[in-house]
């Protein structure tokens, strides 16, 4: 199933749905509840797709293909290195990711993200599937140079815009072996594979369970492989994951004060 968080045309507040061709059937209520089809289907193209789920908190993965701590020059972590994205940073498929005054240099970072279903505490990994609802895409926007001068990932990795996310939940799908990569103005910049990380999935969810209680809609970024780089305004950042899709999002300077 995929699942999508949607504004009608006609306005009014968001609702979920799933995708079934090219309509959306409306969903009664949200996908972490046993949802039932909820009204008429809606035409794909004329509703406007939002992040497919709203976080409390975002638990993204640092350093988890092997290619990319080369390319930083950094050692491998023996448990996965961790750090938190604000749900304020989150924006859906096709908003802009706005380019902040203080940074000079401001990278894309494609992953594959893991979406909690159901509240998860100190889960073995030989359980997680049953606590993920599903996967989509992530972008990991990232202030390099923010990054490296405060060592602390905070402020890098927390401006509003930094986590496009989308387009769809792919509820069917097995993370173990995934194309992902992202393209800038069509040019493919990054390339790999999720069998390639250092620390899978099932890995994931069991270590963050055992840190921090896992609420529905939550989202783990499972990390991001070589070739980051610089996004500027005028760019389209496209992020595609095999199995669920491409996410696309502008880049934009910030609004005059």
């Amino acid at each position: 199933m995929k699942i999508v968080r949607f504004r009608r045309p006609s306005g009014g507040p968001p609702g979920y749905g799933r995708i079934e061709g090219d309509q959306v059937v409306p969903l009664a209520g949200d996908p972490f509840s046993a949802p039932a089809d909820g009204g008429p289907p809606v035409p794909l193209d004329a509703v406007t797709l939002l992040a497919p789920c709203r976080p409390t908190k975002i638990a993204a993965v640092g350093l988890n293909y092997r290619d990319h701590a080369e390319e930083l020059g950094m050692a491998l972590p023996d448990e996965p290195l961790l750090f938190l994205k604000p749900p304020s940073a989150v924006i859906g498929p096709g908003a802009p990711i706005v380019i902040p005054p203080e940074s000079r240099r401001v990278d894309h970072e494609a992953e594959l993200a893991v979406v909690i279903g159901r509240r998860a505490r100190r889960v073995p990994p030989e359980e997680a599937g049953a606590y993920i609802l599903g996967y989509t895409c992530l972008n990991d926007v990232t202030a390099r140079d923010l990054q490296h001068r405060d060592v602390q990932f905070t402020r890098a990795k927390g401006f509003d815009t930094f986590c496009p996310l989308g387009p769809h939940i792919e509820t069917d799908l097995d993370p173990s072996d995934l194309a992902v990569e992202c393209r800038v103005n069509g040019e493919r910049r990054q390339a790999s594979r999720t069998r390639h990380l250092i620390h899978a999935v099932p890995e994931l969810v069991a270590f963050i369970s055992g840190i921090m209680t896992l609420e529905p809609g939550d989202v783990i970024a499972t990390g991001t492989p070589s070739g980051i780089g610089p996004i500027s305004p005028g760019d389209r950042v496209a992020v595609r994951v095999e199995g669920i899709g491409t996410l696309e999002n502008p880049v934009a300077a910030p609004a005059a004060p």
